[in-house]
């Protein structure tokens, strides 16, 4: 299966940075297309993001805090 990167959407109103508060999956967690991946905080709110796809979470590229 092919592995793909989740980019951070567009947040709206000109937000181009985000913190991660909590990841909501583990590596080797298989996810279903919208199931809450990660929870993330701007300058505006936090906000969970949704699995775009189904499949299974290699890896995180940010961590936490």
């Amino acid at each position: 299966m092919a592995e793909r990167t989740l980019v951070l959407p567009d947040l709206g109103e000109g937000l181009l940075d985000a913190t991660v508060l909590e990841w909501l999956v583990s590596v080797g967690d298989h996810v279903e297309r919208g199931d809450a991946l990660v929870e993330v905080e701007t300058t505006k709110s936090a906000v969970e993001l949704p699995s775009p796809q189904s499949g299974t979470v290699a890896r995180f590229h940010a961590e936490a805090g």
